[in-house]
């Protein structure tokens, strides 16, 4: 399960009643369209989407998903490249593996994964922190390097890791 139905209502309340959460990915469409030039390609899955903050900002049409949003909660298909901005430490943590297993489904040449470690700033409507998942750098690697090849592990602060990830090789070992 990704989600329960309780989170997901709750989300899109969230997401209502609070018009700026959700439409910060804009300011990481410079990079996405450099991996997208690294990569050769314009095929890009904004996993976790909020508002669409990241498809406004990019001079080219992506897909999105976000449970939380009207619309957009469609089983999402695969991509090229798989972004997912402040979005893993919101997930419920009895739904982080089905939710990475998804990533992983999705990813089909590389993955941006920028997670926050820390408190956020705002309280979900049934009183927690909206990061429900505060962990340090080096457990989210651990939850990450079974489903993927990590390329970049990088932490920019206190409160801020970024993951490039590509999908896990296959390794066909023939005995003898």
């Amino acid at each position: 399960m990704l989600y329960s139905p309780e989170y997901q209502e709750m989300c899109r309340r969230f997401h209502d009643e609070r018009p700026k959460w959700g439409s910060q990915a804009g300011k990481h469409a410079e990079a996405v369209t450099k991996f997208c030039d690294y990569l050769g390609t314009r095929d890009v899955l904004d996993y976790g989407c909020g508002k669409g903050g990241l498809a406004l900002a990019l001079p080219f049409p992506i897909k999105e998903y976000d449970p939380g949003i009207r619309g957009k909660e469609n089983t999402p298909k695969p991509a090229d490249l798989v972004t997912c901005f402040d979005v893993l430490e919101h997930i419920e943590p009895e739904c982080l593996i089905a939710v990475l297993e998804d990533l992983k489904r999705c990813v089909k040449k590389m993955g941006i994964f920028l997670i926050h470690l820390g408190p956020a700033k705002k309280i979900l409507l049934d009183g927690r922190n909206a990061h429900l998942i505060q962990q340090p750098p080096e457990w989210w690697k651990a939850k990450l390097e079974p489903l993927f090849d990590i390329q970049d592990f990088e932490q920019f602060n206190e409160n801020e890791l970024q993951l490039v990830v590509v999908p896990k090789r296959s390794c066909n070992v023939k005995d003898g």
